[in-house]
Order: C-alpha cells, then structure tokens, then sequence
C-alpha cells in the first residue's frame, strides 16, 4: 500500500476515530469534534475501517491537477529567462511570452516559475518615502513633464546617451521621445517642435531648474539686475513666444511622473534594446520609435475631462522663426556683422540702402542656416570680404661678418623684403 503523509487535521480526525473504534466516544460526539454532520462522520468511519489511514488523506493528494502547466512549456519559460529575455521583468516578459513566444502565462504563473528557479525580477525597489501625490491636471495638453535622461541604454554596445523626453500629466501619454549623445538646448527645441506639429502647444511645461530653461541669478550682470531685466535663455524665449507657460520644479519628486517614466523606460526600452542588439544612435531611436505607440496603448489612461487643452498654431505661424536660436547684432558702418568668426556683410534693400548702426536679429536654425531680420524683414547677406592686412615692419638681425653661413636661429638678411604680412 502506498505510503500517505497525514496533515495535522488528518491526523486529529485519526484519533478521534480510534477513539470510536475502541468505544471511547460515540459516532455523534466524533462528528462533533470533527466538526463534520453525523452523515459525514460515519462515511469517514467506514472508509477507515475499510482502507486505513490512507482513506483520510483527499484523493488529489500527489496527483497533478487537470490545469497543471506541462514540464516543456515550464522548462522553455526557464529557458528563455536565462537567454534571449535575460533582464527583462517578469511583467515585461510575460508579455513577450504572450506576443511573440505564443505562450499565453499571466505574470503571477510566469513569476513563481521563475522564484522556484532561483530568478528575481532584476528591478530593485527601494521603499519610498511619504509623499503626498497631487491630483493629475483636468484635460490632455495642460502641462507637460518633461526632462532628460542620461543612462547606459545601450549597456556597453554602443556610446552613452541621454533620452529627451515629455510625459502628458492628464493622461500619461508620452508625447516625446527621442535619444541623442547629451542633453542639450537644440533637443529641448526639437522636442517642442515636435509637439507642437503632432499635438499642438501645451499650457503648460514642468521642468528641473537646468541652465537649459532658466539663466541663474549668479550669471546676470549688473546692468540686467538695476533695470529689473529677467533674462532668458533660448528655450526660454521660446516658450515665451508660444506662449507656454514655464514651471520649474523644487525637487525631483515634484515632477514624479516623468521621473517614474524614466525608470520604467530603463527597464522596459533597455530590455528592448537588448533584444534587438541595438548598437548605436540610430538603431536605438528606431527601436524608441517602434516601442512608444505600444508602451503609450498599455500605459496611457482616460483624463478626466474630455478634449484637449492643445492649441493649434496659427495660419500664419512660421516655425522656422520661433525654433531657433536668436541674437542681437549691431551692424557696422560697412554694413557688415560680425557673428562668431564669420563676417556677414548685409545688402541695400527696397526698404533702406544702409543699415549701418541698425540693431538686427541673427536667427540660427537648428539645419545651421543663418538667417538676419531688421523689423521683422528678412534681409539679403552674403559673406563679407576679409580684411585687409595690416603690415607691420620686421625687426632685423644685422649677420655677424667673418662667418659664410648665419646659425640657424639667425634670419638671413633679405633687403627687398623689409616688410612681412602679420
């Protein structure tokens, strides 16, 4: 007979048995202790009699039950932990087994799988401070989180990047995405260009105190600070012009949205990258790009007011004008600014013929295409001819007499050449 391991209520019930069988206790007081009806007891008392101990155990006991997952798909689950998805979440992979591996396991069944076999989810959690959460604005388009994030995304295989970004705080959509080397005042710009075209402009943008949105109080200069000037930088020039109004936040958890994006992303977009083998810029802004549409349909929720607080550009708007970096230039008498080291001589126009001591607007494009404007008009420019040389006379050795050949750090003595070009 095969041997049956009794469980602690089993065995009470054993006892209390015996305990009739030897006419301790009536059939009634068993039923009773057992807390079963009479009916029950005596049937209990009847397989006892009949087939020992044994009869008291359950009948499923040691036999696998009818939904029990079969040894290959466990062991192929196992399988693909320890390879093609090693790293992955046990919520991000069981839906890679869902998708892509055509084994349909919920995240509870795919998570003890893979703690029998020793494998913990690789996303360390540490256990947050208080905090209360605000409540998330009214309707889509009301205030944007947005921020960079520089990590190893491509874990060693390529060049470390940073991932701009912005997240909707009504809906959690991400409306932006995009990896570059470092963050940078020209993403930010792209990024609100972006929007701007696929959703429209936002009320409002939420933003860390990077030197990228606002100039610091240190860095203004005394001119700036007796006539009351707050000065702006260029992404804060821009936003002023769409009219976004720009909020920068106390502390990292004050805008905790975007930074839960990130940690999320870290997650699920590196593990992405991993299985592509994604290996440089491009490769992984492709993989972003097919990662975003299906992490936005699990991810995003309902605002709770309907429509959209995006507003649409007006039929006149010129993007290249406002997506720019902009600068102020006093043109010379030759009619001629300098920009860097370039030297632009500006053309006679319709309007004036010159516009020497006129304060014009130099606009950058992000192509790198100048571009300037006297009174909102674009003017006509070309390269400025160079300088002319300044001359300048050379110093000269007399050569020391009795000697045929000068030492080299002696110049020879040229008399037609009196003059040399600075």
């Amino acid at each position: 007979m095969e041997k049956v391991t009794l469980n602690l209520k089993e065995q009470n019930r054993l006892k209390v048995l015996n305990d009739v069988n030897l006419k301790k206790m009536t059939i009634g007081q068993a039923a009773t202790l057992m807390q079963v009806s009479l009916r029950h007891a005596k049937r209990l008392l009847a397989s006892y009699r009949k087939e020992g101990a044994s009869a008291l155990a359950h009948g499923n006991r040691g036999k696998l039950p009818r939904n029990a997952i079969d040894e290959s798909i466990r062991q192929q689950v196992i399988n693909l932990a320890k390879s093609k998805y090693k790293g992955f979440n046990q919520q991000h992979y069981s839906e890679k087994l869902r998708e892509k591996e055509g084994v349909p396991l919920s995240r509870s069944t795919v998570r003890r799988m893979l703690l029998k076999e020793g494998i913990a989810s690789p996303r360390k959690r540490k256990a947050p401070k208080h905090r209360s959460r605000r409540e998330r604005y009214a309707q889509a388009g009301m205030l944007l989180q947005t921020d960079g994030s520089p990590h190893d995304w491509l874990e060693g295989r390529g060049p470390e990047l940073c991932l701009i970004g912005a997240v909707d705080d009504a809906t959690s959509e991400v409306v932006y995405a995009h990896l570059q080397p470092t963050e940078t005042t020209a993403g930010y710009i792209r990024m609100l260009r972006a929007i701007t075209f696929s959703h429209g402009i936002p009320l409002a943008l939420y933003h860390d105190k990077h030197s990228i949105f606002k100039v610091a109080e240190q860095q203004m200069t005394l001119d700036e600070e007796l006539a009351g000037k707050t000065p702006q930088t260029q992404l804060g020039r821009i936003l002023e012009e769409l009219g976004i109004n720009s909020i920068a936040a106390n502390s990292p958890q004050a805008k905790g949205r975007v930074e839960r994006l990130w940690g999320t992303f870290q997650d699920r977009l590196v593990s992405e990258l991993r299985l592509t083998g994604a290996s440089n810029e491009s490769e992984a802004n492709q993989v972003l790009k097919e990662f975003l549409p299906d992490y936005n349909r699990r991810f995003t929720v309902q605002a709770r007011e309907a429509g959209s607080a995006y507003r649409q550009p007006s039929p006149d708007f010129k993007p290249d004008q406002v997506f720019c970096y902009k600068y102020t230039r006093v043109v010379g008498i030759d009619n001629v600014i300098q920009f860097g080291k370039q030297r632009i001589q500006i053309l006679p126009s319709s309007h004036r013929q010159s516009y020497a001591r006129c304060r014009v607007e130099v606009q950058v494009r992000l192509d790198d295409t100048l571009a300037i404007y006297y009174e909102g008009q674009l003017l006509k420019i070309k390269p400025a001819p160079l300088e002319a040389p300044v001359l300048r006379k050379q110093v000269l050795t007399p050569v020391p007499k009795n000697i045929n050949k000068p030492p080299e750090s002696t110049p020879t003595f040229h008399p037609w050449r009196q003059y040399v070009h600075r």
